[in-house]
């Protein structure tokens, strides 16, 4: 009687999600429509699909491509058709990529670095720090947070660096790593540790570094820099290994906490986070726009490509918006939805939305 109950509230769950997300929605205009492909229970793990199954579609082989997530107390990976590699409770801390996972707690005695379909890959004994995930590379932060260290594929730590402050923002790309303090500074490593590049933009009242970023081929750095003012910096590399400011911009926000930026569409643009919405600088031009939101920033995909960009923002309590961006700047389409939390993901013209314990996949077509 009770499983009976359970399984009727979670059905009722998933129907109520799908109703209120396809009624919400309201594309503008109508050059890119979500189609529902299926909708996947993180309880019970079996995926409705709306249209043909898996077995049924000719490009169920074309993709391997595994997505990470995390969602209602819960974290794994999925793969396109909505079955779950990993999929389990969170009871720790849990560092995610496209590829590695490791949970841990507070002061972990070792930590297991795993693959996207479960298998331990390696153990790192006495980390006397915590795991993260950049560019294919495993790297850990110190407890005291200001020195980082690269971990290999066995486990050992190759290089460790230490920074005179408390690291604020770290990325990494083209052999490279990018970090920034809580003193305004930033500095560059190459793939065995050593510095190559600092630079401090300075400016501001408080010069903490709140965001940074690097570009895939490792030529242009992106920061977002101080409070009171606080302003976005892009750098272009020229010489040997040295990088030059090329653009510069006051920026209206006060932000005293991480703040999102990343280079997308094979480096054309970077996209920030900004007050009252997305900032979108372009490399080539060096212009820099802004795309207006009302809300809390919540999350941020931008890697499926096409030009497109999908947010979903806070409006109210329970409430929540999918807004869909057609770069350099225009809101294309419009969705809200309820939940308390929510997951965004993508891989090329497939679109995963959560809310609660589900899962929808939607296809992106143009129509």
């Amino acid at each position: 009687m009770v499983k009976a109950k359970k399984k009727l509230w979670l059905v009722a769950g998933i129907v109520f999600f799908l109703a209120y997300f396809f009624i919400s929605a309201r594309p503008i205009p109508l050059e890119t429509v979500l189609v529902p492909r299926w909708l996947l229970s993180l309880e019970t793990e079996i995926p409705v699909y709306f249209g043909d199954s898996p077995s049924q579609r000719s490009e169920n082989r074309e993709s391997s491509s595994l997505i990470p997530f995390e969602l209602s107390g819960r974290f794994g990976f999925f793969d396109r058709e909505g079955r779950f590699s990993v999929n389990q409770q969170r009871w720790g801390n849990v560092s995610l990529s496209a590829h590695h996972w490791a949970e841990y707690d507070a002061e972990p005695a070792s930590i297991a670095i795993n693959s996207s379909s479960g298998e331990t890959l390696s153990i790192i004994e006495d980390p006397r720090g915590y795991p993260f995930f950049l560019d294919g590379r495993t790297f850990l932060i110190n407890s005291e947070q200001n020195a980082i260290s690269e971990i290999d594929a066995g486990g050992t730590v190759r290089w460790t660096y230490e920074f005179s402050s408390l690291l604020t923002c770290v990325d990494a790309a083209a052999g490279l790593l990018l970090a920034g303090t809580l003193d305004g500074y930033t500095g560059v490593l190459d793939n065995t540790g050593r510095l190559v590049f600092s630079f401090e933009p300075g400016g501001s009242r408080y010069p903490i570094i709140v965001g940074c970023a690097i570009s895939r081929d490792g030529s242009n750095l992106a920061i977002i820099s101080g409070i009171n003012p606080q302003r976005f910096l892009a750098l272009e590399r020229y010489g040997t290994g040295e990088y030059r400011v090329v653009y510069h911009e006051f920026l209206d926000s006060d932000f005293r906490r991480p703040v999102y930026i990343s280079f997308i569409e094979h480096d054309r643009w970077v996209i920030f986070e900004r007050k009252g919405g997305l900032g979108v600088y372009e490399i080539g031009s060096r212009q820099s726009g802004k795309v207006a939101l009302t809300g809390e920033l919540r999350t941020i995909d931008h890697s499926g490509g096409q030009g497109l960009v999908f947010v979903i923002i806070s409006q109210a309590e329970n409430t929540q918006k999918l807004v869909g961006i057609r770069l350099p700047g225009r809101v294309f389409m419009k969705a809200p939805f309820k939940s308390d939390d929510m997951f965004l993901g993508r891989s090329d013209s497939q679109l995963f939305v959560g809310g609660r314990q589900s899962i929808i996949s939607f296809d992106l077509e143009r129509r």
